[in-house]
C-alpha cells in the first residue's frame, strides 16, 4: 500500500484495486460490477465460475487488513439485472452474514440504474453522487465539482508500460488529477480503458502486488 496526501487529507492505495480513507475509516471499491460473470455465462460466454464469492473475499481481506467500519462503493456494484440471479444472491447474503459490522454504502453509477439497488436484506444505504466524506466528493462519474475534491471510478483506467508495442503491458491504475481522481475499477473481466494524463498529474499503476508510481 501506498499513502497519499490527496487535497490535504490522507488517502492510502490498496494494490488490490482499492483506497482507503484513514481519517473515516472508510474503504472505497469502485466498479466491482458483482455478477458479471453469470451475465456474461447468460449470454453464451463461457467464463470461469466463483468470482463473485472470490470478490467478495477480497472486500473482506481489505477490510480487517485497513481496520475499515465502512465500505462506499463508487458506483456500478451489480453489473446487470442477470446479477440478481439466485447463485449470486446467495453470495452476497452468505458474505453479508459473516460481515455485519460493515456499514455499506453504494453510490449509484450507470450500471446500477440498469441493475437495480442492492437487495434490502444486504443492509446497504444507497444514494446519488455526489456523496460528501471527508473533505472529498464520492462519486461514480469522474467529473469536476465545485467545493470538492472528487474521488470516483467508471473509467476503469490502465496504462501501458514497456518497450515495443507488442512486448507493452497494460496495468490498472490510479489516476489523480487537479480536481478529479479516478480508481481502478475493483472487479474482474471489467476491461481496461487507457489514460492520457495531463502535466502535473499523478498516476500510481498496480502491478504483481505492488502500487507504483509513474513519472
Amino acid at each position: 500500500m501506498v499513502e497519499i496526501e490527496l487535497a490535504g487529507r490522507p488517502l492510502v492505495l490498496l494494490a488490490d484495486k482499492a483506497a482507503y480513507l484513514p481519517d473515516e475509516r472508510c474503504l472505497l471499491i469502485a466498479d466491482a460490477h458483482v455478477g458479471k460473470a453469470v451475465s456474461f455465462r447468460k449470454l453464451g460466454v463461457p467464463v470461469p465460475r466463483g468470482t463473485t464469492t472470490a470478490g467478495l473475499t477480497r472486500v473482506s481481506a481489505l477490510a480487517r487488513a485497513t481496520g475499515a467500519q465502512q465500505v462506499v462503493f463508487l458506483g456500478d456494484f451489480l453489473h446487470s439485472e442477470h446479477s440478481h440471479a439466485a447463485s449470486t444472491l446467495a453470495a452476497l447474503a452468505q458474505w453479508r452474514r459473516e460481515q455485519p459490522q460493515l456499514a455499506l454504502t453504494l453510490v449509484r453509477g450507470n450500471h446500477d440504474d440498469r441493475a437495480g439497488d442492492p437487495p434490502p436484506a444486504l443492509g446497504f444505504c444507497v444514494v446519488d453522487e455526489p456523496l460528501p466524506l471527508g473533505g472529498f466528493a464520492l462519486c461514480h462519474h469522474p467529473r469536476a465539482l465545485p467545493g470538492a475534491y472528487v474521488l470516483a471510478g467508471h473509467w476503469h483506467p490502465c496504462v501501458s508500460v514497456g518497450g515495443r508495442a507488442f512486448d507493452r503491458l497494460r496495468l490498472p491504475c490510479f489516476w489523480f488529477g487537479e480536481a478529479v481522481g479516478v480508481l481502478p475499477a475493483f472487479g474482474e473481466f471489467t476491461g481496461m480503458h487507457p489514460i492520457r494524463p495531463a502535466e502535473g498529474d499523478q498516476v500510481y499503476a498496480v502491478a504483481e502486488g505492488q502500487v507504483v508510481r509513474l513519472p
